[in-house]
């Protein structure tokens, strides 16, 4: 008995997995999204240092306004 012929492949190239497509869709939306974590964190950063230099500068002009004298 002859063992089974195995069917060639067919020519050309091989179609794509759908799953790839979704991973590089992912991979670019998390770049995305890390830089604009990133960004995000940064303004956050720059408002604690603002908000801690106005109460300086708030509690500095009180200690210096003179007995009796408001604003």
């Amino acid at each position: 008995m002859k063992p089974p012929t195995p069917t060639p492949r067919p020519a050309g190239r091989q179609p794509a997995d759908p799953r790839d497509r979704e991973v590089a869709r992912l991979r670019k939306q998390n770049q995305r999204l890390a830089g604009e974590l990133d960004k995000a964190r940064k303004v956050i950063e720059v408002q604690g240092k603002l908000s801690a230099l106005l109460e300086q500068f708030a509690t500095d002009s009180v200690a210096e306004q003179p007995q009796g004298e408001t604003r």
